[in-house]
């Protein structure tokens, strides 16, 4: 019976915590502590609610409702990394934390974007667009997350919520094909701890078993996703963004042989760089000598990336 009771607390504090109530959950989770102690998700929740509590408390203090909105997103970064910390990990707990947290700036944006003033404001319509993702109301966030990439064209950050929001709609090619643009432009530019699609979630966890973290990690996603045949939608490319592509080569190689300290970072961009142009020379029927050369440099560059690549 105690167990039961424990159980409905805890229910409880979670759906204080979707209503935006954290001290009142802490209260369910403290009363449920004192009938089942032993219960692991219990005792995680407690923790989890707590640091939340902690760390809220500077957001309560900022004025700007834009700014507010964008810190409780930007501490999701900071809980990731305590989680890492704790041994385990409860799902329903999590799906519960990133509700309250992005209906919490939803709020926030809500009534910025009331004001049509800000109704083009690329960087409010991509947060608004991930907190309604966060939320599960994806139809919502494709509506703001595309006019976002109308606005931002060129940011990998919001051309890939666009994948990802896409993924979730099961809109799997189109999903494939913008992410595949977005780690082209800036692999650097993309968190993945804000990616829910379970394909990307999977690519990157076998990009991590490889023994790639941090920075590094991003960089060899888009590598691997090709090879892998992930990233297996493509694009042909117009002669201009071809020529584009050729002279950021031509800066990537200088600074590969330049600067040794770079080239954990560099080698993956510069071979993702030579995917593209192979592709490129292949739609367009060059001269295959000049597909040849650029195989000859992925070989030099990374003979196990080489060799992959030929199979």
């Amino acid at each position: 019976m105690e167990n039961g009771q424990a159980t409905g607390l805890l229910k409880n504090a979670y759906e204080k915590l979707k209503a935006s109530d954290p001290a009142a959950a802490c209260t369910f989770l403290e009363q449920a502590m004192d009938f089942d102690y032993e219960n692991e998700e219990i005792k995680h929740a407690l923790k989890c609610v707590n640091w939340w509590l902690q760390h809220i408390r500077r957001i309560d203090e900022i004025k700007n409702p834009y700014e507010k909105g964008a810190a409780l997103i930007s501490l999701l970064k900071q809980y990731y990394a305590f989680l890492e910390q704790l041994n385990q990990n409860f799902e329903q707990c999590q799906y519960t934390i990133r509700y309250f947290v992005y209906s919490k700036a939803l709020f926030f944006f809500k009534g910025l974007l009331s004001n049509p003033a800000n109704q083009h404001d690329g960087g409010l319509l991509l947060l608004a667009g991930r907190c309604y993702k966060g939320i599960g109301d994806y139809d919502e966030a494709l509506n703001y997350l595309e006019q976002a990439v109308r606005i931002k064209r060129d940011d990998a950050e919001t051309l890939a919520e666009v994948a990802d929001i896409n993924a979730l709609l099961a809109q799997t090619k189109t999903a494939k094909a913008l992410f595949r643009e977005a780690f082209f432009i800036d692999p650097s530019k993309i968190d993945m701890r804000f990616m829910e699609s379970a394909f990307i979630l999977k690519l990157r966890d076998s990009v991590l078993q490889l023994g790639y973290k941090d920075e590094e990690l991003s960089e060899w996603i888009p590598v691997y996703g090709y090879l892998w045949g992930v990233f297996s939608v493509k694009r042909e490319l117009k002669q201009t963004e071809a020529g584009r592509l050729k002279q950021s080569i031509f800066a990537l190689e200088a600074e590969y042989d330049s600067n040794p300290a770079r080239r954990p970072i560099l080698k993956p961009r510069l071979l993702n760089h030579y995917f593209w142009l192979i592709d490129y020379y292949e739609n367009s029927h060059e001269d295959p000598s000049l597909i040849e050369e650029t195989l000859l440099k992925i070989k030099v560059t990374d003979p196990d990336i080489y060799s992959m690549y030929a199979r």
